[in-house]
């Protein structure tokens, strides 16, 4: 219990306001670009309720209220009962499986009465919640894969139960996570695999049907068993500390490489790939040697890098052409340059982009856009609204509210830092990586950078769930940091 004061007035001069004004600004420009994105010439009342810019009004008005009863509540209360919140949150994305109301061939709404709710949205701070508990555990270590495991098993359950309601997009915003892992002592080893996944399967299926010069030689394939040899042996100077190894592996792979592909050029062409193959299977049979010779645990790691790349590699055209359903494939071939499609899976991206282009410098003017008025962007008022902040806000419009974002990330970045338990560092990370994957992803895919994927803005795309769970994900942090200092008797 708090000592005996006035515990509401201390509440709310610890409160960090900085945090507020940010949140209370971005909620009205987000209500500025709903109006922009959802008018019609004609419409003569914006703030009418019959007008998706008049329920704005309510979503933002029921978050403020939704905001204020979160910090009435005591800190402690979301750490005694985050696995209680993260359980109901899990039965609630089960029970939405089975849900027969399909919207846009999506089962994740639930539908009571008028009332449309997306418990996805809900089941962030859920998880957020449920891994700061158990992150702060006495005894937890990040590197003990037990505690490990058990921690990705908090994330991928909801995210499982989310993809069941095909909302393939909103299970991909729990990847953030690992963001917060890296913080709390991730080794950086499993970050950086992520990364290189990335780039394997980009690079590889972007140029796989391109050949290298004369030869039989996919450019894809040939750029990424080289980088998982670059890869492989800077790993064996940072984890091993052999500097002088790492060279020799260096000048051997990029030795045998380069003369097989010259004899292939201007001797006899071959694909070179297969030579590349043969050193790859060298070099790991190497490092198991060296691993089984020195008993240093950390060549087998290594090994399972690189075994690890070449099966991620191989198998990631099989899943694209395979697996994914076919409008997922067509986005990210869209997205890579291997298809254009205009007309189709490329159509929004493209309405998009010539929607910001259109704005320039300075924008058209408040409601004074034309690709926006004339409903060339789909989904132009949700996921696709920062078109309209580029239209009519123009150049400067859109590096504001960007501006903003930042704000709002960096002060997070300062809130979490000063946590003194680890409940509320690991909880503040788990916000801002949510906040930043949602900003980078939907800003991203405005602008042809990544995938669509069908995730909102945070505060500025239209609707109620996305509204409400970013403001309950914001102030629980903001709740948490309030009571830092209060003294516990």
């Amino acid at each position: 219990m708090a000592q005996a004061t006035d515990r509401q007035p201390g509440v709310l001069r610890s409160l960090d306001w900085w945090t507020i004004g940010i949140y209370l600004a971005l909620l009205t420009f987000g209500w500025i670009s709903v109006c922009g994105a959802s008018y019609t010439y004609g419409d003569t009342d914006i703030f009418s309720f019959d007008t998706r810019s008049g329920m704005q009004i309510i979503w933002i008005g029921t978050s403020i209220c939704l905001g204020f009863v979160i910090l009435m509540l005591d800190d402690r209360f979301y750490d005694t009962f985050a696995y209680i919140i993260y359980a109901a949150l899990l039965l609630l994305l089960f029970v939405t499986i089975f849900n027969p109301h399909q919207i846009k061939g999506s089962r994740s709404w639930l539908v009571l009465g008028p009332l449309r709710l997306q418990p996805a949205e809900f089941a962030k701070f859920a998880t957020a919640l449920a891994l700061a508990k158990f992150m702060s555990v006495y005894g937890y270590s990040i590197r003990k894969w037990k505690h490990f495991a058990a921690t990705l098993a908090i994330i991928f359950v909801p995210m499982l139960f989310i993809v069941c309601q095909r909302e393939t997009g909103s299970a991909l915003v729990y990847l953030s996570f690992f963001l917060m892992f890296y913080r709390e002592g991730m080794p950086g080893s499993v970050l950086f695999t992520g990364v290189a996944a990335v780039i394997y399967f980009v690079v590889g299926i972007r140029f796989e049907q391109t050949l290298l010069w004369d030869t039989p030689t996919s450019v894809g394939k040939f750029v990424v068993l080289l980088m998982i040899q670059v890869f492989t042996a800077g790993m064996v100077s940072v984890y091993c500390n052999d500097r002088r190894l790492c060279v020799r592996i260096l000048l051997y792979c990029i030795g045998v490489t380069l003369l097989a592909l010259l004899f292939s050029e201007f001797v006899i062409p071959f694909d070179v790939v297969v030579v590349q193959l043969v050193v790859c299977a060298l070099l790991i049979g190497f490092l198991l040697w060296l691993g089984l010779g020195t008993r240093i645990r950390n060549y087998y790691y290594i090994v399972a890098f690189a075994l690890g790349s070449m099966f991620f590699f191989y198998s990631a055209d099989y899943v694209l052409n395979n697996v994914m359903e076919p409008h997922q494939r067509v986005r990210i071939n869209v997205l890579l340059g291997l298809d254009e499609d205009l007309a189709g899976a490329g159509y929004n991206v493209h309405q998009s982009e010539i929607a910001i282009g259109s704005g320039g410098l300075e924008g058209k003017g408040f409601l004074n856009g034309t690709q926006t008025k004339l409903k060339f962007v789909p989904e132009q008022d949700t996921d696709f609204i920062f078109c309209t902040v580029g239209e009519e806000e123009g150049f400067l419009g859109s590096a504001g509210v960007l501006l903003l974002f930042l704000a709002l990330i960096l002060r997070l970045i300062y809130l979490a830092e000063r946590q003194p338990f680890r409940f509320g560092r690991v909880y503040g990370y788990s916000v801002l990586s949510i906040f930043l994957f949602h900003v980078f992803i939907n800003v991203g895919m405005v602008l042809g950078l990544t995938p669509v994927i069908g995730i909102p803005l945070p505060f500025f795309s239209y609707g109620g769930s996305s509204l409400w769970g970013f403001t309950i994900l914001l102030f629980i942090f903001l709740r948490i940091d309030a009571g830092r200092e209060l003294v516990r008797q």
